[in-house]
């Protein structure tokens, strides 16, 4: 467990920090409210830059609100390192990293002109309503999902193989068959098609025009909705392992054996074993002293 973050000071520094910091008191929520906003506003402003008429029209607009979203960032940033009183852990931390990224595309942009589009990182601040809205007890189901997602890699890998092997091997017949008139000009153009194909999106800008090439692509797509739901399979078992591994405890019973109890069982579910060989059972001590008073 990471050890929380602390004023530098007493006095201004901890009232700020309370304020930036913390989310249980009105202000700081407005505070987390407002640059939640603004981080939103900053992002949109990055959004209508990219559309030509409104960049016309607006764009020295647009140039100013985001080097002043850019200002009261870095403002903020710097706020935050010097209230606290370890400041290097927390540009280690998450939030930390993602503080500086949000701010170095427009100040690259003095060297390196068209890295303002990478703003879009920005809206990664977002996050901070988890903390806001008192959502932190969602991020343990989320850790359940990588947890599920990093088990079933393997299988995962191994099946993205495989539709590689398969997709070059389709690649490579259609290659031969098909003319190069029809947009077959190389075995990568082909094993483009033969992946959209293969993921049912078919795009179109590139078909078989042969019966033989039709028939192979006919045998692809349903190759492609047969096995759509294999990934998606894996990822939910593991899941559905990683909640009964959360909830469920491998003690097994020293009664009968039975070991799928709930992590806060005291008793077997089957025989109605005192399952914690340590300690007593006290429900035999409470009979045992009724019974000796008796």
């Amino acid at each position: 467990m990471t050890e929380p973050f602390r004023p530098a000071a007493d006095g201004v520094r901890t009232r700020l920090f309370q304020v930036i910091f913390e989310s249980d008191t009105p202000l700081a929520k407005g505070f987390d409210i407002a640059l939640i906003l603004v981080i939103l506003a900053s992002v949109l402003v990055v959004m209508l830059d990219t559309v030509d008429h409104l960049s016309a029209a607006y764009g020295e607009w647009f140039y100013w609100l985001e080097w002043g979203f850019t200002l009261a960032f870095t403002v903020e940033l710097v706020v935050r390192l010097i209230i606290l009183d370890k400041p290097l852990r927390y540009l280690r931390s998450f939030y930390g990293v993602i503080d500086v990224i949000a701010i170095l595309p427009t100040w690259l942009m003095l060297l390196l002109p068209g890295t303002q589009t990478l703003v879009i990182v920005r809206l990664l601040r977002v996050l901070r309503i988890f903390r806001v809205l008192r959502l932190m007890q969602f991020v343990g189901e989320g850790r359940l999902l990588v947890e599920a997602l990093l088990r079933s890699w393997h299988q995962i890998f191994l099946f993205l193989f495989t539709m590689f092997l398969l997709v070059t091997l389709f690649a490579a017949l259609v290659y031969m068959i098909e003319p190069a008139e029809a947009g077959f000009s190389s075995i990568p153009t082909a094993i483009y098609w033969a992946i959209v194909t293969l993921t049912t999106v078919g795009y179109g800008d590139i078909v078989p025009v042969t019966p033989l090439g039709q028939a192979i692509s006919t045998l692809v797509m349903l190759i492609g909705y047969s096995i759509i739901a294999i990934p998606t399979g894996v990822f939910s078992a593991e899941v559905i392992r990683s909640i009964r591994a959360d909830r469920y405890s491998e003690q097994a019973c020293p009664g009968c054996g039975h070991d799928r109890h709930e992590q806060r069982a005291l008793y077997c579910l089957k025989c109605g074993t005192w399952l914690d060989e340590e300690t007593p059972d006290p429900h035999l001590a409470e009979q045992a002293r009724d019974t000796s008073r008796d």
